[in-house]
């Protein structure tokens, strides 16, 4: 009897540590990692991301289901574990790329251009073209908290919007692209949001910035020269207009695509700019938003990327110059390389502290990464039609 009961409790105990233990023989069988090193790739003709590492410069898997995303743009959640993807079908999706699944797809609106993430990483906000407006969702649910309608004019007329950032103080800024305005919201409540408008800024607003502190916003004008700025510190001082010849200028040269006014770089006390219909970067100074000089380069600039240590700026191309890449030697404002990537370089993407570059080249299938030190080819890495590389990086920097 003693025996048994002995035998019985020894089972007991085996099952008992067998369940104590197994969570951690899982645990040790499956490969733990962080997030600051990963990122999305967005693999435009076919609705999926590729989800990769830059510590070894590696594809790690794929999400699909995802839509139409031919304009698609992406923001992070503030532990850098979830991706959130704006489809041109309206789609709002959230991926796990630990898990690398589709935790949930959301249709919102008939058309989208992009969106942002509030400063406490609480609320995803997009921007739509159709209906004209912005729909603030909870990040965790993706449930709907607030629909904000562009309306303007005195018969209530729906505007497409376009350059939505998150901004300090749990604030949206973005403008109305038909209405010729920029509004700011105060999200701080999000039961009771405060809206204010800055009206006749300019025609057609068709693109829009923030500046690394988080303290100008710029919206570019397409229906005439010149930019508007406003400073998120002095709201009261209104919209100020800068840049006066900056457009398509007196020639109205063919503008084959607008620059991407995330595009704009700073480097030190300087800004570097995509110039609109010319094969220029303008050069500006920080804080009195007059130019400096400018540098000419191959073709009709879109993107304007610093490095993260501001010491270079790579410069992409519009059609039909777009299988060029090259770089600005920051302090000599000279041209010191010209890539060949291949055809339709549409995006680059720094490596958090800048010593690779990830290029994507759509026409190629690939995406290729570069040293930043010698500018060299380091790898590529096959993928479907790329477009934009978002690294996890952007979630702790104001504006992107």
């Amino acid at each position: 009897m003693t025996r048994f009961r002995s035998g019985y409790l020894w089972a007991r105990l085996s099952v008992l540590l067998s369940l104590f233990f197994l969570p951690l023989l899982s645990v040790a069988q499956t490969a733990l990692r962080g997030t600051g090193d990963l990122g999305i790739i967005i693999e435009r003709a076919i609705g999926e991301v590729l989800i990769v590492e830059t510590s070894g410069q590696t594809i790690l898997g794929k999400v699909g289901g995802l839509g139409d995303l031919s304009h698609a743009t992406a923001v992070f959640s503030r532990d850098e574990r979830y991706a959130f993807v704006f489809g041109r079908d309206g789609g709002l999706s959230k991926i796990d790329l630990l898990s690398m699944k589709l935790v949930k797809r959301v249709i919102q609106s008939g058309n989208s251009i992009g969106g942002a993430i509030s400063q406490d990483g609480r609320l995803v906000a997009v921007s739509n073209y159709t209906p004209g407006g912005v729909k603030l969702f909870d990040a965790a649910s993706l449930k709907l908290v607030a629909d904000i309608p562009a309306t303007y004019g005195d018969k209530g007329q729906r505007s497409k919007v376009i350059g939505l950032v998150d901004a300090p103080g749990m604030k949206f800024v973005f403008s109305l692209y038909d209405a010729g305005e920029t509004w700011v919201v105060d999200a701080s409540d999000r039961t009771a949001l405060k809206i204010r408008k800055f009206k006749n800024i300019g025609r057609l607003p068709y693109d829009g910035l923030i500046t690394p502190d988080g303290r100008y916003y710029i919206a570019g004008l397409f229906g005439e020269d010149g930019m508007a700025l406003l400073d998120l510190w002095h709201l009261d001082a209104g919209i100020k207009r800068i840049l006066p010849h900056y457009g398509r200028g007196e020639k109205k040269l063919p503008v084959y695509k607008m620059p991407h006014l995330e595009g704009w770089t700073q480097a030190g006390n300087e800004l570097f700019v995509p110039a609109v219909g010319h094969h220029e970067v303008l050069v500006m100074r920080a804080g009195s938003w007059q130019q400096t000089g400018k540098i000419p380069t191959y073709g009709q600039p879109i993107f304007v990327m610093s490095r993260p240590d501001g010491r270079q700026v790579w410069v992409n191309f519009a059609h039909p110059l777009n299988d060029t890449v090259q770089i600005i030697d920051v302090p000599s404002h000279r041209i010191i390389k010209t890539l060949k990537p291949g055809k339709a370089v549409l995006h680059m993407e720094f490596t958090p502290r800048g010593e690779q570059v990830w290029v994507s080249v759509r026409d190629a299938n690939r995406v290729n990464i570069y040293d930043t030190a010698t500018m060299t080819l380091l790898k590529s890495l096959p993928a479907d039609a790329p477009s934009g590389i978002f690294f996890t990086a952007r979630a702790n920097k104001i504006g992107l």
